[in-house]
């Protein structure tokens, strides 16, 4: 009895399968491959080009990394720098402004003492 429901299974699949064959066009599948062969070969010309932007980047950005680095350290080192000058040119004013607190002048006076025009700015 089970050798009569194997081949009734069998006999049933083919029979599902012809009729699935003659639901599909044999045309219709073929410019399906070919369009699918067509996208393949374009998203794997895509991922070449791809591959070779992140290879050239790559190198790009060894070459660069350093001098990045060292100017960034360069950076740092001129503010640190430029932080002490001006500690440096603050404390000196305190001390001349406690010396002589006529020497440098206030807001008032810097503001009543440039009123000369502008000579860059166009009119």
């Amino acid at each position: 009895m089970e050798e009569t429901e194997k081949e009734s299974i069998e006999s049933a699949s083919e029979e599902i399968s012809k009729e699935f064959k003659t639901l599909i066009n044999a045309q219709d599948l073929g410019s399906l491959k070919q369009l699918q062969n067509l996208i393949l070969g374009r998203l794997q010309d895509s991922n070449a080009v791809l591959s070779h932007f992140n290879e050239y980047s790559e190198h790009c950005f060894t070459e660069v990394s350093a001098d990045f680095s060292r100017n960034t350290r360069l950076l740092k080192s001129m503010k640190s720098d430029l932080d002490y000058i001006f500690q440096k040119l603050r404390s000196m004013k305190a001390k001349i402004m406690s010396t002589y607190p006529d020497a440098l002048p206030d807001n008032t006076t810097i503001q009543a003492l440039d009123q000369r025009p502008d000579l860059e700015m166009p009119r």
